[in-house]
């Protein structure tokens, strides 16, 4: 079951795709097309440009970018030269930013000018020294460069070596942790090259086939199923730089001929419900789509497979520590309600509480181990080694497994809340509504959402002092929107007399989903 690896770093991949097949095209964006030739001189000067503003082998450079070849681009250009990429949600808030550049002490930023109102302070209270723009800068000056006007200046500059070894840091996926604060799993190339490696075996990709990307590429399951498979199959892949009009999706993916089209619950039932014509259903060359982020209810599997009944759905399961892809469904036999077998060179146990393994068809927790399981989480020992004990990653999640190795997730053990396929800690929450005056305290449950999957409710008891003709649900929505992500904002806010506690004064959040599922 040992997986040979072909390549040190990404630019080895790079160049070998280049070399093998120059004016075949990579990347179709809009109306343009990127050969590999055009692509890896883009990658060259970009990766001049870094060395020239002094990053070096282990430098981090920060990413709050829109979906577009230049987020591609950089990812190539910061490996190239030994760089660790740390990719941001680009749906965060200034305060949230700020604690991610400083954990990881990014050195250097790549953004854009629609993210202005929450990126626009961000040096002042980081380590960033030059940000770069993907459009068009505030400012034109040593520390505010232009992405294209880099690429023109640099193009002909003294050619650097690929520097990364496969044990080398890579990637720092940033995955929020239950105290609220997210937590940066460290990816070694060796990491996202098993899952590089095993989900091509997985999917049957060739070079031949086409992926779609209009899923955030920040996501490590975007990032590594759909920006890295293509390179080592010498295959292409479509960018969407935004996912709405939804209606673009679907002209690009007939009009390029897309193969592989992955996606989360939230858009295959969109897909369902969409009112799609003739020729589309008659002429689009997808074989596969592939779900992960969140489970896949089964009366969308059944719809969704009735309507698309010539191509094959897998669904999968993963997380951003296991680079992010544990199983995934076979093209020849899938199970419905399955999160399928383990991928090559991946260990699955279904264990009890002292991490003893249970029977075939029990409910336990689901334990990792494989060259995919991260290096560890960045500045946090305790939390690794919690986390991962004797090589195995322990992931929160229960599950059962059948005697076919086919895995199947029951529940959640914590609190997280997955919302259309984004991870959300109550914690978090729970912390800004206690920061605002007129709370005494505050708890938030995931409830189901058809559209979402999951969505945060919070349960508030007011402050004695507050008053209650003006403190309103809408007002503690108003207030959080000022210091959280939208996402993360509880879409129904429930004002109580007095939240249901332990005799030690704990919040019993067992008896709040109760008490919601009464109202």
């Amino acid at each position: 079951m040992s997986i040979n690896y072909p390549y040190q770093n990404f630019y080895d991949m790079l160049e070998t795709a280049a070399r093998s097949k120059p004016n075949k095209t990579v990347i179709f964006i809009d109306d343009a097309k990127v050969s590999y030739k055009a692509f890896l001189q883009k990658v060259d000067a970009f990766a001049r440009f870094l060395e020239i503003a002094d990053v070096g082998v282990g430098d981090r450079v920060g990413m709050i970018a829109p979906n577009s070849e230049a987020f591609v681009v950089s990812v190539y250009a910061i490996t190239k030269i030994g760089a660790v990429v740390v990719p941001i949600n680009n749906m965060l808030k200034a305060n949230e930013y700020e604690y991610i550049l400083n954990d990881a002490e990014v050195k250097l930023l790549i953004t854009s000018k629609q993210y202005m109102k929450e990126v626009g302070k961000l040096r002042e209270n980081t380590l960033v020294d030059k940000v770069v723009w993907l459009d068009e800068a505030p400012v034109l000056n040593s520390h505010n460069i232009v992405f294209d006007e880099v690429l023109e200046t640099h193009q002909h500059g003294e050619e650097c070596k690929a520097l990364s070894k496969l044990d080398d840091m890579a990637i720092i996926f940033y995955t929020s942790g239950t105290t609220g604060n997210p937590k940066g799993a460290m990816m070694s190339y060796r990491n996202l090259f098993h899952n590089i490696i095993t989900g091509s075996e997985r999917f049957n990709v060739t070079s031949k086939d086409r992926f779609i990307v209009y899923l955030p590429m920040f996501h490590a399951f975007t990032f590594t199923v759909m920006l890295m498979i293509p390179f080592y199959n010498k295959s292409s892949f479509v960018i969407i730089p935004k996912l709405l009009p939804f209606s673009n999706i679907i002209k690009q993916t007939l009009l390029k001929r897309v193969t592989v089209f992955l996606g989360v619950p939230d858009v295959y039932n969109a897909l369902i419900k969409a009112k799609l014509p003739w020729y589309f259903m008659w002429f689009n060359k997808i074989r596969v789509f592939i779900s992960g982020a969140s489970a896949l209810s089964e009366e969308t599997l059944n719809k969704f497979n009735e309507k698309f009944s010539r191509a094959t759905m897998l669904e999968g399961y993963g997380l951003s520590e296991c680079s992010p892809v544990v199983s995934v469904n076979p093209m020849d036999i899938q199970k419905p309600m399955s999160i399928g077998p383990a991928l090559r060179g991946c260990e699955v146990k279904i264990v009890d509480d002292e991490m003893v393994e249970v029977p075939v068809g029990q409910i336990g927790e689901l334990i990792v181990k494989g060259d995919n399981v991260m290096m560890g989480y960045l500045n946090r020992p305790e939390s690794t080694e919690e986390t991962i004990i004797n090589g195995w990653l322990r992931t929160g999640d229960l599950g059962k497994m059948d005697s076919d190795g086919y895995i199947y997730i029951v529940d959640r053990m914590k609190d997280l809340i997955i919302s259309k396929g984004i991870n959300i800690y109550p914690r978090q929450i729970e912390e800004e509504l206690m920061k605002l005056a007129y709370i005494k305290q505050g708890a938030v449950i995931g409830i189901k959402d058809p559209h979402s999957g999951e969505v945060p409710v919070a349960y508030v008891e007011l402050d004695d002092e507050a008053d209650q003709t003006e403190v309103t649900p809408n007002k503690i929505k108003k207030d959080l929107k000022a210091v959280l992500a939208n996402f993360k904002v509880p879409k129904n806010v429930v004002i109580v007399d007095e939240l249901p506690k332990t005799a030690t004064g704990k919040v019993l959040k067992r008896k709040i989903k109760e008490m919601h599922l009464d109202a």
